[in-house]
């Protein structure tokens, strides 16, 4: 696996792998994180790619961060729970 690129995108470390002929983006915002898989060939180069990190991508990121915090906080909250009634 390979890095072609690192940025930063309203809060979020992206990183951009090569791998296996996909591209792998990786987003992360503090200890949660997303990758998407995306064919090489449908793109022209790297820059191409990152073109899907538009506005409208990255804001249905953030919420997808939202949704996974909340889960995990609830299964946490859950698991605390259960170990209190032992």
């Amino acid at each position: 696996m390979r890095v072609l690129k690192e940025l930063s995108v309203q809060g979020c470390k992206v990183t951009l792998y090569l791998w296996n002929n996909r591209y792998l983006i990786k987003i992360e915002h503090g200890y949660l994180e997303q990758t998407f898989k995306v064919d090489q060939f449908e793109f022209d180069n790297e820059d191409s790619v990152l073109k899907l990190l538009d506005e409208r991508f990255v804001e249905e990121a953030l919420g997808r961060f939202d949704d996974m915090a909340r889960s995990l906080h609830e299964a946490l909250h859950r698991v605390n729970e259960l170990d209190g009634d032992r």
